[in-house]
């Protein structure tokens, strides 16, 4: 009779340590995505920027335009790390929803070959900046669910990892480029 409390102690511990070292990996594996995918978002960011600055040193645009947008893309680039950061990016996609916000003033744009190859990757680059973000704040969705686990917190599967935080930025695609 013992030895059946024993072999059921015994296979209901491995089972029990088998899930917990699959759950640490699920987690490390997650984090290790976290990572890649917040690469990508800053990457994307970056091309949004420097899309932004090639329209703006093109020619294509008035003066006063043009420097706002350039000046916009500069802070962008250039701040620093957290909500000093959001807000720049923030900063650039209102200037944008300014001035590119409506299709009728882009039209005599756009019959110039040079002006609308710059549009169309600046409309690339700002669909795809807003979509690494919603990737990003889905994958920290997820950790954070993970994390939340009674196991993970009482067992500390997480090690010493901050916890994961959304990017909460405006990356609104503006209605002049979005109608392409």
């Amino acid at each position: 009779m013992n030895w059946e409390w024993l072999f059921v102690t015994i296979v209901v511990l491995a089972a029990l340590g088998v899930y917990l070292s699959w759950t640490a990996g699920r987690l490390d594996r997650r984090h290790a995505r976290l990572e890649a995918s917040r690469a990508v978002l800053d990457a994307e960011l970056l091309r949004r920027s420097g899309s932004v600055l090639d329209l703006a040193t093109a020619g294509l645009l008035d003066p006063a335009t043009s420097v706002a947008l350039a000046d916009a893309a500069s802070r962008a680039r250039t701040a620093g790390e957290g909500a000093e950061r959001y807000q720049a990016e923030s900063d650039l996609t209102a200037v944008l929803t300014v001035v590119l916000d409506d299709p009728a003033d882009l039209e005599p744009l756009r019959s110039d070959p040079a002006a609308e190859a710059s549009l169309e990757d600046l409309a690339m680059a700002c669909r795809r900046a807003a979509h690494a973000r919603r990737f990003h704040n889905e994958l920290v969705r997820g950790a954070v669910r993970l994390r939340r686990k009674a196991f993970v917190r009482w067992l500390r599967l997480a090690g010493y990892a901050p916890m994961p935080e959304t990017v909460e930025l405006d990356d609104t695609v503006p209605r002049g480029l979005a109608s392409e």
